[in-house]
């Protein structure tokens, strides 16, 4: 696990690392940075320039990173979770739309209920302090191939040819909405499929259905498509429209 504190003075370097000229041996040596591990995080990925923030495209599309003409492949299995301010704007810079369709999926995290911050006080004042994980006997996972295992059964998962047209049609659809001024990509149809096998998996069933692919809609597609100016200033949002052009979609039977 690593952790990049992206900031607006961050070089690619600084995340693909950099050869270093060695003077005793006078060879230059490769000194990886944080990418090469199994998970990295991307602290507040929308404070560092697009420059630097693009050094993470071939990463996450083809788990390996060029540098200076010599391409070398990350570790297996590779993942790349980015956070990101949405309130502060100032020293901030968006993300090119390249990188966002990289994202399998966006989640939105709002404010918590009442009850669940009663909680957080509760255990503040009881001692707890969310910077000391050990307390809380989160366990490591003792076999990292259980994660390549559980990837490959969800690959084997079935997805009947009508539940793929369905997903297709929905993509589809997010192209010719007329408050969308551009929609989602192949590469969304894709991460529609996998991600509703995914859930079907965790639901314990061994093939998905239109309903796997509805309730992942909104993560995987929202960070995908942008609205048209005159759509925005009108109150609409990406969720929203998702959820109109689902509305419209036949469910196969």
């Amino acid at each position: 696990f690593k952790r990049i504190q992206f900031t607006p003075d961050l070089l690619p370097g600084d995340v693909t690392g950099l050869n270093i000229y060695n003077p005793k041996s006078g060879e230059f040596h490769f000194n990886p940075g944080p990418i090469f591990a199994n998970v990295v995080l991307a602290d507040e990925i929308n404070r560092a320039t697009p420059k630097t923030q693009s050094a993470l495209l071939e990463s996450m599309e083809e788990t390996q990173t060029t540098t200076d003409g010599t391409t070398r492949a990350l570790p297996a299995p590779f993942f790349v979770i980015a956070t990101q301010n949405p309130i502060e704007y100032r020293g901030t810079y968006p993300l090119p739309e390249a990188q966002l369709d990289r994202f399998l999926i966006k989640i939105l995290i709002d404010y918590p209920p009442p009850e669940a911050e009663r909680e957080i006080v509760a255990r503040w004042d009881a001692g707890f302090n969310s910077r000391h994980l050990e307390q809380i006997e989160i366990l490591p996972l003792a076999d990292v191939t259980a994660i390549q295992r559980c990837r490959m059964e969800v690959k084997q998962m079935r997805t009947e040819p009508g539940v793929q047209r369905y997903i297709v049609e929905i993509v589809h659809k997010t192209r010719n909405h007329p408050t969308i001024l551009y929609g989602a990509s192949p590469r969304a149809s894709v991460a529609l499929l996998l991600c509703s096998k995914a859930l079907a998996a965790i639901r314990g069933r061994d093939f998905s259905t239109p309903d796997d692919v509805r309730d992942v809609a909104l993560p995987v597609l929202r960070h995908r498509l942008a609205l048209r100016a005159e759509a925005e200033l009108d109150g609409a949002t990406a969720d929203a429209v998702i959820a109109d052009i689902i509305k419209t979609v036949e469910v196969p039977r």
